[in-house]
């Protein structure tokens, strides 16, 4: 089958790269794409966030299947689109969106749904957000309520920093009890009635090591996690997918894609942090570097309601760790148009994985266009080694303005040694 993968980032080259191993997939084509997509799919120049256009290329190429990268395309249409042009889409529809777009509505669904998750409040006024931070006390959480890559949400002991934050965000927000204990990514491939689960991950939000600095779209990722508690996913999928999907069936706004549960492990139990409605960036990165199953056979089922003809997902007993080079400045104002060389950039070895996230080409030299730029992707039969030959790429690259972190994955490599 032909797969056209919609949108430009990290991600999208991943899930590209993902299916162009997929002996079952003839053709992979993205829109608009990257310099590192080019390298295994054709790139066409539209406008990711149009329904009619992307519908309009799916059409015009004759694919199989689109898949729907990033949320913003998502929460604009462009899955209903697709699917009007009788194509079949992975990636929920505008109305099942809204459970990344709109923090309210998600937490309305887990309400109902019966999902374990922070205690919240919606708030329209200064006023409503001092009383909710004076309910929830510190450390304070506040997160805008709609759609802000990643970095809508601030956690902090300073009272005047979230009421500034509040403030900036300029919509409505929502002020969280917060919630204890390690963070875990989550994904499951949902049909709209039946979900598949992938193997946790863990993301690093913070844009400095020892989780310091602000939030930023993930500096770093790894799979799978040796600490996690048994049963973790099993008790996830019964508690939170599973009720979320047949609340979201019962709305009658069934939900057909990627269902990306953030969770805390707290001292309670586990509770929701939040849900996306896309593979996370970078998560999906080592994630697709040690599954075995095949992609597009996976997204195709789903897409088409046939999820149950797949069985579990395959896994490679193998870890993987992604690492971020993002531009000087991020996540504020990244410097763009930094030269970005070094032997890595060509290809693949059999253990490390260029993929591209914010990069163009400037008179055939390839350069920084966005705040995270590179993610370079170790994988070895261990989380130590996967580490080492991660950190090792990045060593042999020159990128002068970018910078990364240096302590992804190393607690829980340390303590598994």
């Amino acid at each position: 089958m032909a797969v056209l993968v919609i949108g430009s980032g990290g991600r999208e080259h991943a899930l590209a790269q993902a299916l162009s191993h997929d002996p079952g997939v003839s053709a992979v084509h993205c829109a608009p794409g990257n310099p590192g997509t080019a390298q295994v799919a054709r790139n066409h120049p539209v406008d990711a966030s149009d329904p009619g256009a992307v519908a309009a290329l799916a059409r015009e190429l004759g694919v199989d299947l689109v898949v729907v990268g990033p949320e913003a395309p998502l929460v604009a249409g462009v899955a209903d689109a697709v699917r009007a042009a009788g194509i079949a889409c992975f990636g929920p529809s505008a109305a099942a969106a809204r459970l990344e777009g709109s923090k309210a509505f998600a937490k309305e669904v887990m309400e109902a749904a019966g999902v374990p998750t922070a205690a919240a409040r919606y708030c329209t006024t200064p006023a409503e957000v001092a009383a909710a931070l004076d309910e929830f006390g510190s450390p304070y959480v506040v997160k805008d309520d709609g759609l802000a890559a990643g970095k809508g949400v601030i956690v902090t002991d300073d009272r005047e920093a979230a009421l500034a934050h509040a403030a900036a965000c300029g919509r409505p927000v929502v002020v969280e009890e917060f919630l204890d204990g390690p963070e875990v990514s989550l994904f499951a491939i949902c049909d709209g009635s039946t979900a598949l689960p992938m193997q946790p991950a863990q993301d690093f939000k913070r844009v400095g090591d020892g989780d310091a600095g602000p939030n930023t779209g993930g500096m770093g990722a790894y799979t799978p996690l040796p600490w996690a508690p048994p049963g973790l996913v099993d008790e996830v999928m019964d508690s939170v997918v599973a009720p979320t999907l047949a609340e979201m069936a019962r709305r009658g706004t069934p939900f057909v894609g990627l269902l990306y549960a953030g969770l805390a492990l707290t001292s309670r139990g586990v509770r929701v942090v939040e849900f996306n409605v896309r593979f996370g960036d970078p998560e999906t990165q080592p994630l697709l570097a040690v599954l075995a199953s095949p992609l597009g056979r996976v997204l195709h089922a789903a897409a088409t309601g046939t999820l149950t003809d797949v069985g579990r997902l395959a896994w490679r007993d193998e870890s993987a760790v992604v690492v971020v080079m993002a531009a000087s400045g991020y996540p504020g104002t990244p410097k763009k148009g930094g030269r970005i060389r070094g032997p890595r950039l060509a290809g693949s070895d059999d253990n490390v994985h260029i993929i591209h996230a914010g990069t163009a080409l400037d008179d055939g030299e390839l350069v920084a266009d966005g705040g995270r730029v590179l993610g370079v992707v170790g994988t070895a039969g261990s989380l130590a080694g996967a580490r080492e030959a991660a950190y090792a790429a990045i060593a042999q690259l020159d990128f002068p303005d970018g910078f990364c972190r240096h302590d992804i994955a190393r607690k829980a490599a340390e303590e598994i040694s």
